[in-house]
């Protein structure tokens, strides 16, 4: 995999990878927001600079959370899906979602509150089902 870890701590480990302020949010983007393209993660709210952004997607492909292909109907257009290993992230990005809905109070945006609604009704079915439709959009390209 090439990564340097500080330690062989998992946690540490793990925020040797998703650690930094921009990477989960490719990943919850790609998750809940539909996006796909350079130019649809460029277009975020955060406004993240088109460099670190270009390092974040090309870190996520080495290390086997993102695929990055080509649109079937545009070979020109470089597109980004979640692997598997990226998949897998679901249950942290949901378990964000909720603490931030019970933590952080009105700066949590109205789309995110009304996500972390439907989460509480049943979690874990929730997150089985929303696996399952990543997987089948990881499927289709």
């Amino acid at each position: 995999m090439g990564t340097k870890f500080r330690s062989s701590c998992p946690i540490s480990s793990a925020l040797d990878i998703l650690g930094d302020k921009w990477t989960l949010l490719i990943i919850r983007d790609i998750m809940f927001g539909k996006k796909s393209t350079f130019k649809d993660f460029s277009s975020s709210g955060e406004k993240i600079a088109s460099g670190i952004l270009a390092n974040r997607l090309a870190k996520l492909e080495t290390l086997g959370i993102l695929h990055k292909g080509k649109l079937p109907d545009n070979r020109k257009t470089v597109i980004y899906s979640l692997t598997q290993k990226g998949i897998e992230l679901l249950p942290i990005i949901v378990d964000m979602i909720l603490w931030s809905d019970n933590n952080l109070g009105d700066h949590v945006d109205e789309k995110m509150r009304e996500l972390a609604k439907k989460i509480r009704l049943d979690k874990e079915a929730f997150v089985n089902n929303y696996t399952g439709h990543l997987k089948s959009l990881m499927a289709a390209l």
